[in-house]
Parts: structure tokens; sequence; C-alpha cells
């Protein structure tokens, strides 16, 4: 079997590392952000991030060149449910979410794909995915803001500063950088900010760069694992979130086939990649990390450097593993300040609504039509309302998951036609 790094076929050698490392440098800025804004261990999802990878391999049988990584589709829910059920509860329930995929997954092998785009058309997903990203603003503002729930830990104008200096580099080098660079907009811009805090620190007396959870981080350390608890409440919570990321998994997998110019939507097959994605997700929340889901930042170095060989993929896996357990990286990333946090989530909360736009205006979704309209609506407020509807025995469906499932009833219930 050739080893060539830009083949389709799975080999694993040597030269393939380097690549390997790069590959995991594009996932890495998104990797750790999902555990840093959620309070999660970011040595575990970067360890969970390979785990998850491997599985995914494994079920796919080496075929697709992806990386799977921290989905910022449950943050919100994962603050919510961390806030409310503790850690181990909400990890019962995103063990759960992971579950939906595979039950979704052998609905798709006994009955094929049909039944689930009639179930989740675009006038669902989009306006869901777009709750994700606007339920999440509050979030960006009050990081942008120096502000943790009503305590000011950095002053606003000093914060509103760095975060704009971070946004701002963010924003050019997605749009003006070259090559590799256009592809790591923000792990860029977060060392950007970090720099910009250090010097505005120097220059006002300010303590912005948390360095005592760096000296104080062992060169080695086993990451901070957490196991699951179940609780029904938490798991009817958080469930019903996993139906966004798991339609938008098709289109990451049809996105990769594009590129390497195989249908990986016959072979390995959609309902392969989609077990593949739920149990990555199951084992990564048995440990504490957060979901995995496809990375569309490394597809895009994949149709940059023509590397099409899955085994590249192996060896970002190994990497994050390695990587998890240096304790003073963990130490680096919970060092970085807020605001600089903040700015790039302004941009990428924002970002995550656009694509719910997209998926509308890809399906060329009529949002003139009443029915259409209709939905849209009571999905969106409903979901950025953070409505509450007791479901019995102390448990409630609220938020995005509660959008997401009256989404769904009104488009199977609603006539297609104003004639019916």
């Amino acid at each position: 079997m050739s080893s060539s790094i830009h083949d389709t076929e799975y080999s694993f050698s040597s030269n393939q590392s380097i690549v390997g490392a790069q590959m995991l440098f594009v996932a890495f800025g998104a990797l750790v952000l999902v555990p840093l804004l959620t309070g999660l261990d970011p040595n575990v999802a970067l360890f969970t991030a390979g785990l998850g990878t491997l599985i995914f391999q494994l079920v796919t049988r080496g075929q697709v060149p992806v990386f799977l990584a921290s989905s910022f589709a449950f943050i919100a829910p994962i603050i919510y449910g961390t806030q409310t059920w503790g850690v181990p509860a909400t990890m019962g329930g995103l063990v759960c979410a992971g579950g939906l995929y595979m039950l979704i997954s052998v609905a798709i092998k006994a009955f094929g794909v049909g039944w689930l785009q009639r179930a989740f058309p675009a006038v669902v997903v989009g306006p869901v995915i777009m709750v994700i990203g606007l339920s999440l603003a509050p979030v960006a503002v009050s990081m942008a803001t120096g502000l943790a729930g009503e305590n000011q830990i950095v002053p606003k104008n000093i914060s509103l500063i760095i975060a704009g200096i971070t946004l701002l580099a963010t924003i050019l080098i997605a749009i003006r950088g070259r090559g590799m660079m256009r592809i790591v907009p923000i792990f860029c811009g977060i060392i950007i900010g970090y720099i910009a805090s250090l010097i505005i620190g120097g220059m006002t007396g300010i303590n912005l760069v948390n360095f005592d959870a760096i000296t104080n981080a062992a060169w080695f350390a086993v990451p901070s694992f957490t196991f699951p608890e179940f609780q029904w409440a938490a798991i009817i919570f958080i469930v019903p979130v996993a139906i966004a990321p798991a339609i938008e998994h098709f289109g990451d997998i049809m996105a990769i086939s594009g590129v390497t110019k195989k249908n990986y939507m016959e072979n390995p097959g959609i309902h392969r990649t989609m077990m593949g994605d739920g149990l990555a997700t199951s084992a990564a929340s048995m440990l504490g990390g957060p979901p995995n889901t496809t990375y569309s930042e490394v597809t895009g170095v994949v149709t940059l450097t023509k590397v099409f060989n899955p085994g590249v993929m192996t060896w970002a896996a190994i990497f994050a593993i390695l990587l998890a357990f240096v304790g003073k990286l963990g130490g680096v990333l919970v060092s970085i300040p807020m605001p600089v946090m903040g700015g790039v989530m302004v941009l990428l909360f924002g970002l995550i609504t656009t694509v719910g736009i997209s998926v509308l205006i890809k399906d060329q979704i009529d949002v003139s039509n009443p029915r259409n309209m209709s939905i849209i609506a009571i999905i969106m407020v409903v979901g950025v309302g953070g409505l509450i509807v007791p479901v019995g025995g102390g448990m409630t469906l609220a938020g995005i998951g509660l959008a997401g499932i009256l989404g769904v009833v009104l488009n199977l219930i609603l006539p297609a036609h104003q004639d019916d």
C-alpha cells in the first residue's frame, strides 16, 4: 500500500507525522475554545479529540480524512447544564446525545436518508443553527467587556480595547491571510490578543495574564477526567440539541467528498460516518470532554495541501492525546485573558448564526411563505427567548432543544400548501 500523503487510501508511516501535527495546529484554536468557555478541562478535550478521531477511523475503516474535536453546538447547553445539574450530569446528557447520532445511523442504514431530510429540512435546521449562535451572543459580549456574572473582572475600557484588537486581527487574517494563515485565524487572533494583553497590562499595571496558572502547572499531568452521571432532567434538556449538528454532519461529509473526489456518502456510507461521530461524542463525554464533530478547518487544509491520506489524521489524533498530558499547556490555555476570548467569540458566535442563514439560502427557502415564516419565527423566539416548558417529574424542555423539537413537529403537521 502506498504511503503517499496525497493518496486517498489509508496508510500510516513516519513521514506523515509533520503533516499530522499541522492538522492538529489548524484545529487547535477551536478545539480548546469550547472547554475554556464551558469550564471543562482543555487537556481532557485534547485527549478526547484524539480518541474520538481514532474511534471514527475504526468505524469508517480508515477511509475518511477528517479530524474530530469540540463541537460549538453544545456550548450553551453545557454552560446551562453545568450550572444547573453539575458537570457529571451534563456529561451524562451528552453521552445520550451521542446515542441519538447512533440511532439516526441505524435508521439511515434501515430506511435510507429520505426520512431524515423530510423530518429535518432546511426550514428547521437553519433556524436552529441560528438559535445556537444567537443564544451565545450574551456570553461573547460579557467576555468582551470583562464581565463574569455581575463581577467586573477586567476594567471595561481596557477589556474592550483588547477584545477589539483580537477581533480585528482575527477578521483581517481570515480575509487577507494567505495559505495556512487564512485557515487558522482563531489561533492567530488569540496569539495577537495575548501579546496585546501583555503589553497593555505592562503599561497600565493591571495583571491581565494569569501566570500562576502556568507556573503552578506540572510539565506532566494526567488530565482531570470526569465520569458521567445520568439524570433524566439533564438528558431531556441536552439530547434534542444534537439534531442540528447531526444534520450538519451531512454537509461536512459531502464537503470532504467533494475535495477528495470520493463519495464517502456511499463508501463507507453516511450511516458509518454518523455512527463514528456518535461513538466519538459518547466516548468523549464518558471522560468529561465536550462532544466531538468533524472540523471544517481541517477540511480546508486538506483542500489547500491535497493531503488526502486518512493516516495523516491518525498522527493528528496521536499528537492530541500526547499533548493532553502536558500540564504546562493547560496552564497556558487557562491563562488566556477573558477579553481575548470575548473578541474571538463575538466573531465565532456570529458566524454560527450566518451558517444557519446560509442553510436557508442554499435550499432556497421561501421566507415569505406563511408556513415557513411560522416555523422560523417560532423556532427563533422560543430558542433565543429561553422558553422553559415543564414535562413532568421536575424535568423541563428549554432553549435550543425545545426550539428544535417544536420546529420538527410544526414541519410535520403544518400543511405544505395553502390549498391543503
